[in-house]
């Protein structure tokens, strides 16, 4: 039996500006991943895609350990863009081998009463072939604890968002800032030359 899993998650939130908007932190791919997850849980496979390890997860007599590779981009209008271009489940090779998953996000800066806000939406979806020792499970069951599940994991996503996002903006910002003040300008002579 085939079951679809899926859940969405928005997000919004006011950032209070640095001297360096927000804009520019954004395009930063692995500061974004590393408030979305644990950094411990994170490979970066290139400039922009990272391999998630995710926690495991238990679903009725199931444990799994999906592990999820994540594509990072930035729009020049500051929106990130975020979806899955691989999934492997380790521990169980009968759901590996059934198993989808389709992870799409964003997140884009806005200006409000001269505020500005991150606004973002994710969307995930799983779907799997259930081994047989659940085929006799109820689908309305099987559909709540997989939307449940799934709910959660965008929910715990959300909430380091929110909450690591804005801290590492700060900190980025201001030490920024500490190393553009700690590097003199150069003073050029009459002749064009650098003194």
């Amino acid at each position: 039996m085939v079951a679809k899993f899926n859940a969405t998650q928005s997000v919004e939130m006011a950032v209070t500006q640095q001297q360096i908007p927000i804009q520019h932190y954004l395009r930063q791919p692995r500061r974004l991943m590393n408030a979305l997850a644990d950094p411990s849980r994170l490979e970066q496979l290139s400039k922009d895609t990272f391999r998630l390890k995710m926690r495991p997860l238990s679903f009725l007599m199931l444990t799994i350990q999906p592990t999820v590779d994540l594509k990072v981009w930035a729009l020049a209008d500051g929106t990130i863009g975020l979806k899955s271009v691989g999934c492997e489940i380790r521990g169980v090779e009968y759901i590996n081998q059934r198993f989808s998953l389709k992870l799409v996000g964003r997140l884009s800066p806005s200006q409000k009463e001269g505020t500005t806000h991150l606004t973002g939406q994710a969307n995930l979806e799983v779907q799997v072939e259930l081994p047989p020792a659940l085929k006799f499970t109820p689908l309305s069951i099987l559909e709540k604890t997989g939307n449940g599940l799934l709910k959660s994991v965008l929910m715990t996503i959300k909430q380091r968002l929110m909450h690591n996002l804005l801290c590492d903006y700060r900190q980025w910002a201001s030490e920024q800032n500490e190393t553009s003040v700690n590097q003199p300008e150069s003073v050029l002579s009459g002749e064009g030359q650098t003194i």
